[in-house]
């Protein structure tokens, strides 16, 4: 009799450690990534670009060494120059603060990169950089 009931509970304690390791209740977690509005765009009107300073803002960018970092329509290391065009309204202001960062270099408006002080730019160059940027506003 006590050798029965020696199987039989090593038979339970078998069958219910075979049952805890198949069967797993945890519930299918399916890996959805959400997509993260990054701009936060800044409302309000913009005024107009001339033409030739956004041709010029083109040229200088094109020597530069913004592309090491940016692109036109993606996300980089950077961000792309059409969200910063999105993200900031066609303001002298604005135009301002962004040739003052680009000199100065800076972080954290678009998450953990830096960008890297140019400081061999003048203001102008940058405000006329800027503007070419800007103007990519759809």
């Amino acid at each position: 009799m006590f050798r029965k009931k020696n199987i039989l509970f090593v038979n339970c304690i078998l069958f219910a450690s075979c049952f805890l390791l198949c069967c797993n209740n945890k519930p299918e977690q399916k890996s959805v990534r959400k997509s993260i509005d990054y701009i936060r765009a800044i409302p309000g009107i913009n005024d107009s670009i001339p033409a030739e300073v956004a041709e010029k803002g083109k040229v200088l960018i094109a020597y530069s060494d913004c592309y090491t970092c940016h692109k036109l329509k993606e996300r980089s290391v950077g961000p792309a120059f059409n969200d910063i065009a999105k993200r900031y309204p066609v303001k002298k202001v604005y135009i301002e603060m962004l040739a003052q960062k680009v000199i100065m270099g800076g972080s954290r408006s678009w998450g953990y990169p830096i960008m890297t002080p140019h400081p061999k730019l003048s203001i102008e160059e940058a405000r006329i950089m800027v503007s070419y940027i800007m103007s990519m506003k759809k």
